[in-house]
């Protein structure tokens, strides 16, 4: 990775808000009461929602672009939507390949640098640099001087890149099919020195390079790559970064956990604000719509809905009924208003007889809230949605790749 950090200065209580917007929360609030705060909360989940991010997949045919911008949204190279995948320069123009379930996280497929159409010394300024919050250049068995060039103007503009080395599989499988004895961990360490020392001799000091197979993309640095991407971008945009990618390690659904967790303070000051309908047969009030939809998003970004479930058994090429098997909760059937009343009507979600709960650390609003308010009862039950959804997100973890749940 070069190029400066893109991470901005945000609390360290609420990664959402900078110490600036805290501060206005705190001013609405004191001016016009909770229902102001939360229409600029409201505004903040919006922003959260419609956040772009335009990445930039260069480097020459054949090196496997098409094929990673499919992994890294979760596709095979078949499926509806995906890149198209070939041998030769297919890329004239920068193509755009949406996220299945996140529109707004887009990635472009850049032609190759060094092409006719686009020498090194033009290549940024037609590929519109400004765009993109980061570049991902893919290389396969040689870093050529165009590929310098590049990484070298990047840095020098500031912006971020990351090396990628593609089918390193293909070339450990080649090895075997060969007849060749070797140890796997010392023959990728040969291969990353080699790539760092041709790296240095082109002129990037320090370079990390990613050894990944877009076919196997829980192995190998693929995981790596991505936890290296996320921590380089500020809050807002590792928030929805994370959501994008595919279920493929524990650690990523423990990671989108606790992206989903830090908005559900915001939810449920919005509940508290405008959550004053009595719900029949109930003694507390509650915004059910909020909870609806919330739980619905909350299973998508978890990869447990239908859609998502047989993308991942696509990739770990398991029968999407084995992995529909372990999934043990009803938020993976219809959410409607009827079912949250039920939810709410009931115990196992909630607990609402316990007031168990302690909103002290809340930004701005302090202990404004109590456990049996609307405020209370969203951020109880959505909270306990959140585990329920995440502990059979690392089951279905373990059905497709075999890797046990870390409790």
């Amino acid at each position: 990775m070069g190029g400066a950090s893109s991470r901005d200065q945000q609390s360290s209580t609420s990664p959402f808000f900078d110490q600036k917007e805290l501060q206005g929360l705190r001013s609405a609030y004191e001016e016009g009461g909770l229902e102001k705060a939360a229409s600029l909360i409201q505004k903040k989940i919006k922003d959260l929602e419609g956040i772009e991010l335009n990445i930039a997949v260069t480097g020459e045919s054949g090196t496997g672009k098409s094929s990673f911008i499919n992994a890294i949204r979760g596709l095979q190279n078949v499926d509806e939507g995906a890149a198209k995948v070939g041998n030769i320069e297919t890329t004239m123009e920068p193509t755009p390949y949406r996220h299945p379930t996140l529109p707004n996280v887009c990635f472009w497929d850049l032609p190759g640098v060094g092409t006719a159409k686009f020498t090194a010394d033009k290549y940024l300024a037609k590929m519109n640099f400004k765009k993109y919050v980061f570049f991902i250049i893919i290389i396969h068995a040689r870093f050529k001087e165009n590929d310098a060039k590049l990484a070298g103007e990047i840095k020098r503009l500031g912006k971020d890149f990351y090396l990628v080395r593609s089918k390193i599989d293909n070339d450990l499988d080649s090895m075997k099919m060969g007849g060749m004895k070797f140890n796997e961990e010392e023959e990728l360490g040969k291969i990353r020195d080699d790539c760092v020392s041709k790296l240095k001799e082109a002129g990037l000091s320090s370079p990390a390079i990613f050894l990944i197979s877009s076919f196997k993309i829980n192995q190998f640095d693929f995981p790596a790559l991505q936890e290296t991407i996320a921590n380089n971008l500020n809050d807002i945009k590792k928030h929805a970064f994370m959501l994008s990618l595919p279920n493929t390690t524990v650690k990523i659904i423990d990671q989108k956990k606790n992206a989903l967790k830090s908005k559900i303070w915001m939810l449920a000051t919005i509940s508290g604000a405008v959550g004053l309908v009595p719900i029949p047969g109930l003694s507390f009030s509650c915004d059910i719509g909020i909870l609806v939809t919330a739980i619905i998003q909350f299973r998508q970004y978890l990869g447990l809905d239908d859609a998502s479930l047989q993308r991942l058994a696509n990739i770990a090429r398991k029968p999407v009924g084995d992995l529909k098997a372990v999934v043990k909760t009803p938020l993976v059937g219809e959410i409607n208003q009827d079912f949250v009343v039920r939810m709410l009507m009931g115990s196992v979600f909630v607990g609402i007889s316990v007031a168990e709960a302690v909103f002290d650390f809340i930004p701005v609003f302090g202990s404004l809230f109590g456990a049996a308010s609307s405020f209370g009862i969203t951020y109880k039950l959505l909270n306990n949605v959140l585990d329920e959804l995440t502990e059979n997100a690392q089951r279905v973890v373990e059905a497709a790749f075999g890797t046990a749940p870390k409790h």
